[in-house]
């Protein structure tokens, strides 16, 4: 099958921490045989001038069996004017965009309608998502980005941490943001009153992170180097106000390391009991009083890389294979 991925995000030379996500499932695709073409943008740089470009490689490429765009808006709308079966996958921004941003609901919906099939990466965003536009109702279904279990495995500090420092050790993979809860989250810290709290990121609420007791921050670091990061804490803390799906956090589970995540959004739907604490984000107290419980979770957590083994990139590749074939045979027949 001849598949044309068009996607805003991909990695490139100067950025290849961007569109992970979209880069493993596309290898995934190709490892299974199919033929597939991008037109993608692999930068941030540009401003929208870039979305121009992304335009024109679309315009440029072959004529496939199924085109499979990343984000409804532009790449999903951009994705519309090819002349074969369309299935689009809904991320967390494109489904917050809808209402906030003037004209762009019209645009989403011209791209689910033309959709044969809306692929969201979450149970959380495919009920938002139908809530906003119901033309997504009854075409949505939920396949999420899935996790590398190849590149994420199961380190001990021996093999893959530091071993300086005593107490547990929290590690909060993300940017520095609101969203993130990472404040909060630093405030939680400080009611434990023992251990580390290391910041893997970076992002305008550095300076209310800066100068506190036991805290690191490193700045932004490839995506290549997380694995190392992850395998040098004990527990990695993720309290977004919102977290559409979950991405580090699920990757955290693969490297076997306990979670504490937000219950708000998607991370309820793969974080099992003995894999983590689910989290109301603006309680301090009571995420303090998580850090502390899952910091005694057994180190490292065989439970939460068994719940992560369900979300396989493979797995995922999979069934995102099964939707792309039907979608070319209804064209077909």
């Amino acid at each position: 099958m001849r598949i044309l991925i068009v996607s805003q995000m991909y990695p490139g030379p100067d950025d290849p921490d961007l569109g992970v996500f979209v880069a493993q499932m596309e290898l995934a695709l190709s490892d299974r045989g199919h033929d597939v073409e991008l037109a993608v943008i692999d930068r941030r740089a540009g401003g929208k001038r870039r979305y121009l470009e992304l335009r024109r490689r679309v315009r440029a490429a072959r004529t496939p069996d199924v085109v499979w765009a990343h984000f409804l808006v532009p790449s999903g709308l951009f994705a519309t004017a090819v002349d074969a079966p369309l299935v689009v996958t809904a991320h967390g921004r494109d489904v917050r965009n809808v209402g906030e941003l003037p004209g762009v609901a019209a645009l989403t919906r011209r791209v689910i309608v033309r959709a044969s099939t809306v692929i969201a990466v979450s149970d959380y965003l495919r009920r938002e998502l139908e809530v906003k536009l119901p033309e997504a109702c009854g075409k949505t279904v939920v396949v999420d980005s899935g996790v590398d279990l190849d590149r994420f495995i199961v380190l001990t500090r021996e093999n893959g941490g530091e071993r300086d420092g005593e107490g547990p050790r929290y590690v909060c993979v993300g940017s520095l943001t609101e969203r993130k809860n990472v404040v909060r989250l630093a405030d939680a810290f400080a009611q434990v009153g023992r251990g580390s709290l290391t910041f893997v990121g970076d992002g305008p609420l550095r300076p209310q992170l800066e100068g506190r007791a036991n805290v690191r921050l490193l700045g932004r670091v490839r995506h290549e180097d997380v694995p190392r990061h992850l395998a040098d804490a004990d527990v990695v803390c993720a309290p977004s106000l919102l977290e559409p799906f979950g991405q580090s956090i699920l990757e955290a589970m693969a490297a076997g390391r306990t979670v504490v995540a937000t219950r708000v959004g998607g991370p309820p739907e793969f974080v099992t009991p003995d894999a983590g604490i689910l989290v109301d984000p603006l309680d301090v107290a009571g995420l303090a009083r998580a850090l502390e419980r899952a910091a005694a979770y057994p180190q490292p957590n065989e439970a939460a890389r068994a719940a992560a083994a369900g979300h396989d990139v493979k797995r995922q590749a999979e069934r995102v294979e099964e939707i792309l074939l039907r979608a070319s045979r209804d064209r077909r027949a």
